[in-house]
């Protein structure tokens, strides 16, 4: 192979097949479906999972494990990186994470702050959720929380009514 050779004959848009317009095109008469049978009838079309009668491997695996769609997907982070991101006096909010590039956005439903680390900075946090741990150590360094109104997690046995007065 030469060098003038290696993009011979590549074509960018390359023409679409055009079936079933008489013996001349070499695509005439079945076109392309070959003679008789279900993949030659107009309309046929096979589900993804058809593996030629046998039983499909989506129902051979053994199915594990739990799934929740409808779970809130919460975002956490810890009061170390609270203290690295931020200057004594600032506020830590959604927004604020989002602008420095802690949290992705759209990524999660809830921000959680959680109580790993130390925390000696004066901060003001907003989040949806709170640990026990995580505000005692923003209180005690002489910040506050605020607590974001969101997405409240279903308790069960909970009513409707009960979770929207929250």
């Amino acid at each position: 192979m030469k060098l003038h050779d290696v993009n011979q004959g590549i074509q960018k848009n390359k023409k679409r097949r055009r079936v079933g317009r008489g013996p001349g095109s070499g695509h005439g008469k079945t076109a392309g479906r070959g003679h008789n049978g279900q993949k030659s009838r107009a309309g046929w079309s096979q589900r993804a999972t058809f593996q030629g009668g046998a039983m499909p491997m989506v129902r051979r695996i053994p199915k594990r494990g739990f799934n929740n769609k409808f779970a809130l997907e919460v975002f956490a982070i810890n009061v170390s990186q609270l203290e690295k991101s931020f200057e004594d006096g600032e506020t830590g909010s959604p927004e604020t994470l989002r602008e420095k590039n802690i949290v992705k956005p759209q990524s999660y439903d809830v921000l959680k702050i959680l109580g790993n680390g130390e925390l000696s900075k004066k901060l003001n946090v907003s989040a949806h959720r709170f640990s026990a741990s995580a505000a005692e150590k923003i209180a005690q360094a002489g910040g506050s929380t605020t607590v974001l109104p969101g997405k409240a997690p279903v308790v069960k046995g909970q009513k409707k009514a009960d979770r929207s007065a929250e």
